[in-house]
């Protein structure tokens, strides 16, 4: 299943804004979670893909052994470049991939690790075989993806926003994309159609995101995500479409620090 260049294209300036700006705010607080669920599975070797700049692999890399071999993948050089820039405080292998077509041996691995990777693979059923060829025997898939966006206020009140900005065609992103892919049963189809045949383990994590100001919020979603493609292919002003959101966000949740409510599942399925 094809799907739009716009939305896999992590390019230019969104790397950066997306680290300094989209990964303190919605992504650390799941890192946090997800690390220390593949410690507990005590591999000796984990792959990451669709790793982005890097957040769940520096946790990781905090709590695994050092005698765990990480390797983190991501099908954007340009966000892996940002993530090897950034560092580790212990040897990760950085190396470009595709999660549709994984350069790894049969069995290879003990945990494959995923978050907010998912949503943005073609053919889900043909990424989740892919994961499970490379899984030895008895090993673990933990991934995550975003639930709703209705109970992600920030995306949900920017993505509002925008519609009053682009009335005719807004722009979509975070709710077709990033927040498209919940339902605990379309993911259990999936897995299953990959050969996953033990019931997946499926829990809902609600958390609290945090920015020191509306502006800051609104430069994250406008500026460091594909949101950004859609934007500029409306020939869109980024800078007017940032100063929306960030109106909206004000009037939401106040002019100084905001808080709002996020929601993600954490999936773990068996091989």
């Amino acid at each position: 299943m094809a799907i739009p260049a716009s939305d896999i294209k992590f390019a230019g300036s969104i790397p950066t804004l997306y680290d300094e700006y989209l990964v303190p705010l919605i992504f650390e607080v799941y890192a946090a979670e997800t690390a220390p669920r593949v410690a507990a599975l005590a591999p000796s070797r984990v792959l990451e893909t669709a790793a982005g700049t890097g957040v769940v692999t520096r946790a990781m890399a905090r709590v695994l052994p050092a005698s765990v071999e990480l390797i983190a993948t991501d099908l954007n050089q340009p966000m892996l470049d940002r993530a090897a820039a950034t560092g580790t405080q212990r040897p990760v292998q950085w190396q470009q991939a595709d999660a549709m077509k994984l350069p790894f041996e049969d069995a290879s691995f003990d945990v494959v690790v995923c978050q907010f990777g998912a949503m943005f693979f073609p053919d889900k059923s043909a990424a989740y075989a892919e994961t499970r060829r490379v899984l030895r025997p008895g090993g673990a898939f933990v991934f995550a993806v975003w639930d709703r966006i209705e109970d992600n206020e920030f995306a949900d009140v920017s993505t509002q926003a925008l519609a009053t900005l682009f009335p005719s065609d807004p722009p979509r992103f975070m709710a077709r994309v990033a927040h498209g892919y919940y339902e605990r049963q379309v993911i259990e189809r999936d897995l299953a159609k990959a050969e996953f045949t033990t019931s997946p383990g499926f829990e809902t994590i609600t958390a609290r995101s945090r920015a020191a100001s509306p502006r800051v919020a609104a430069l994250a979603y406008c500026q460091g995500t594909p949101l950004r493609n859609e934007i500029e292919a409306r020939s869109g002003s980024l800078t007017e479409a940032t100063a929306v959101c960030e109106e909206a966000l004000a009037h939401r949740f106040g002019a100084g620090p905001i808080d709002g409510r996020i929601q993600a599942h954490i999936v773990t399925a068996r091989r």
